[in-house]
């Protein structure tokens, strides 16, 4: 794989710097997309470290002409592109008919048609080429709900109708290959620089996972693509726990929104990173940990599974005798 081209947007900070240094380690060129000027460079500087050459474009993915402007730098530096990752991506806290929809629009404006934008730019590129991957980091979000970032959850799952969509396009072309990463929470800035209307600050929800394992993930996916891969494996239990008791887990999922995920200090940023690229340095890692650990939090919610599951089954009885909620016949 050493000098194969790669690029990657939302590559200032996160999971998209963590994953550019690793494609480099292995002798890959990266061609590195995101707002922050500064922070892109350094990103640039840690692949040029690493091992590989590198190549920083400042780029608004929701600009479809910026995008175009990043597929063809890539092309006069390196003559070829061999992956693109979808990665750059924002978040909304904030219920869907709350807040001022300019903001959830903005969200989709990021992250889905950045990525549309992406997939039009590399497209022909890698038609003319007759090879190439694509990769769309989604999220769990993009197989399940979550109440509190709704916009989010919206695009997440378009970007996985995206992948769906292109793979027929694409049907008769064996080495061109559409792949989707699907990670659960991620200990990144993304807590941190997500635009706020709860007015408290947003915690990942466990088990959080380190950024350098899902950059491994997604390194290994474009060098052995395949059409989806989830990450961790184990959230595959989640997913099976919402195909048996839908109900359950949504209540389950609400229950742990509300208890886990804010805590009681106040969030005064309210637009983030919507419209202007985050003022923080650029990192891999976030300042938001969770407020419960992983073993804590399976405890928590193994014993509120109970207590749903007893209140409906409470209910079905007081619907088969006839009893009213409060208990009175």
């Amino acid at each position: 794989m050493s000098g194969k081209v790669v690029v990657i947007t939302g590559a200032s900070s996160g999971l998209g710097r963590e994953a550019a240094v690793q494609f480099a380690a292995k002798g890959w060129r990266t061609v590195l997309a995101a707002r922050r000027g500064d922070s892109l460079e350094e990103t640039a500087q840690m692949c040029r470290e690493a091992g590989g050459d590198a190549l920083a474009v400042v780029t608004d993915v929701s600009v479809e002409q910026d995008v175009q402007r990043l597929a063809q730098a890539a092309l006069d530096r390196f003559g070829s592109i061999d992956v693109w990752v979808n990665n750059a991506g924002v978040t909304h806290f904030a219920a869907l008919d709350e807040g001022p929809f300019d903001e959830h629009r903005r969200v989709i404006e990021i992250n889905l048609f950045g990525a549309i934008y992406g997939v039009r730019a590399v497209l022909p590129v890698f038609r003319r080429q007759r090879r190439g991957v694509l990769i769309n980091v989604g999220s769990i979000l993009s197989l399940i709900g979550q109440p509190a970032v709704p916009s989010y959850v919206i695009s997440k799952f378009a970007l996985r109708g995206l992948s769906e969509a292109l793979r027929p396009t694409v049907a008769d072309e064996p080495d061109i290959h559409i792949c989707t990463l699907l990670p659960y929470a991620i200990d990144t800035p993304h807590f941190q620089s997500g635009a706020n209307k709860v007015g408290a600050q947003a915690h990942a929800m466990p088990p959080v996972q380190a950024p350098e394992d899902v950059a491994a993930a997604l390194v290994d996916l474009a060098e052995r693509p395949r059409r989806e891969r989830l990450v961790p494996e184990i959230a595959n239990f989640g997913l099976a726990l919402h195909w048996l008791l839908p109900e359950t887990t949504e209540q389950l999922i609400l229950h742990a929104i509300r208890r886990w995920h804010f805590s009681e200090q106040p969030e005064h940023d309210a637009h983030g990173n919507l419209y202007e690229p985050s003022a923080e340095h650029g990192s891999v890692r976030g300042t938001r940990p969770p407020q419960i650990s992983t073993l804590g939090f399976a405890a928590w919610a193994a014993g509120e599974m109970v207590k749903i599951q007893a209140g409906a089954a409470l209910e079905r009885v007081r619907s088969l005798v006839g009893m009213p909620k409060n208990g009175r016949s």
